[in-house]
């Protein structure tokens, strides 16, 4: 699990950055339609909890306790449901909110089971 972590998190951070670069492009685009669509700043929001995320994880991939899992799982919860809401005409963002419920709860359940077993052991 602790490689796991260190992998996850370390591409968290890098699609981070490309979740950056789409939304500065799409809120360009936006800027330039005069639209009020909140996809580019949606964008920049998500982008700043996966990178927020991705070093929680690799801070806590060593720790036994679920702390660390506790924390990711909000915070991907949160940007789940901040990014499926706010995908209208930017629909990567729902794909990186998607992305990012698998993560959360993968992790979390994840830990969960390896602490019952280790309990039971």
């Amino acid at each position: 699990m602790k490689v796991t972590k260190l992998v996850v998190g370390i591409l968290q951070i890098v699609i981070a950055v490309f979740i950056v670069f789409q939304s500065m492009a799409v809120g360009i685009g936006h800027a330039m339609e005069n639209s009020n669509d909140a996809g580019g700043s949606a964008g920049m929001i998500t982008a700043i909890l996966f990178l927020v995320t991705g070093i929680v994880y690799m801070a806590t991939r060593k720790s036994p306790k679920l702390g660390g899992d506790i924390a990711g799982l909000i915070m991907m919860l949160i940007t789940w449901i901040f990014a499926i809401t706010n995908a209208h005409d930017y629909s990567d963002l729902q794909i990186w909110g998607w992305l990012a419920f698998i993560i959360g709860v993968g992790f979390f359940v994840w830990h969960l089971i390896v602490n019952k077993k280790t309990k039971n052991a």
